[in-house]
């Protein structure tokens, strides 16, 4: 059965994009076939995995608005991972939905002809709360938080959760909240695990493992429309790699991995 798992927070800068390219490529790296849905209209993923969002043709625009078949616009990427690209036409597919009833299921209706192909689908929704990020709930069936470790992180958080509630109630009530990946974490301060028992302790929020660390290998990553995982080894690439057979274990029946953010080392 195909594991569709969206990547979800309304703030950005939380490494949200660059989770979902660098597990898919860890995921693929497992023996895992894997699509990554890119539903930012700004088109961030699509760019880091190496595709021009301004020189594409078809997108997930054209997917959502019933004028092209799923299958017609994944492309390949260099990292082994398939990709629904995304370009700044995404924008305007939000006021169509907005007008056409059952507009929460556009995503899950096109994605449908497509689970059969792969083992794992994420979906990067975009930074906010909108039609989009419901139509990426709605088509999951876990949801993960990238969280920064950084002081007013937790802003908003409540309020996603909210939305994971109502999505639970309305449009998919099978949808789990899997917890928040720490992200820009830095070992050598307390200030991140204070961050982290914060949001923990406030939202009875599990924290997922293994934290991934602050690193410049991402930017460098992204610029070069490549994951992490392409280059020489290095911690963020590792922590990854450590997530996705985290939750390839989890998956496949296994407990899911947490820590106790007062135990971090």
């Amino acid at each position: 059965m195909t594991t569709v798992l969206a990547v979800a927070n309304q703030k950005g800068g939380v490494a949200k994009t660059t989770t979902v390219a660098s597990l898919g490529a860890a995921l693929v790296a497992l023996g895992n076939k894997v699509l990554v849905v890119d539903l930012d209209p700004q088109g961030c993923l699509t760019f880091s995995l190496g595709h021009n969002p301004d020189r594409l043709e078809a997108s997930v625009h054209e997917v959502l608005t019933g004028d092209l078949a799923a299958k017609d616009a994944v492309i390949p990427t260099e990292d082994g991972v398939d990709l629904l690209p995304a370009t700044i036409d995404l924008a305007g597919a939000e006021a169509l939905l907005l007008m056409r009833p059952g507009r929460e299921f556009a995503l899950k209706r096109a994605l449908a002809s497509l689970l059969d192909d792969y083992d794992t689908v994420i979906i990067d929704c975009p930074p906010s709360l909108g039609v989009l990020t419901l139509n990426g709930l709605t088509a999951s069936q876990s949801v993960l938080v990238p969280l920064q470790c950084e002081t007013l992180a937790h802003r908003g958080v409540g309020q996603l959760l909210r939305t994971v509630r109502e999505v639970q109630q309305i449009t998919n009530p099978d949808l789990v909240l899997l917890g928040a990946l720490p992200t820009l974490y830095d070992a050598r301060t307390t200030h991140s695990r204070d961050v982290l028992s914060d949001v923990s302790d406030r939202y009875d929020l599990p924290v997922l493992s293994p934290p991934i660390p602050r690193t410049v290998r991402f930017a460098e990553a992204t610029a070069s429309g490549a994951t992490v995982l392409a280059g020489r080894k290095n911690k963020g690439a590792q922590a990854y790699r450590d997530l996705a057979d985290n939750l390839a274990k989890h998956w496949a029946g296994s407990e899911l991995v947490t820590f106790s953010t007062g135990s971090v080392e």
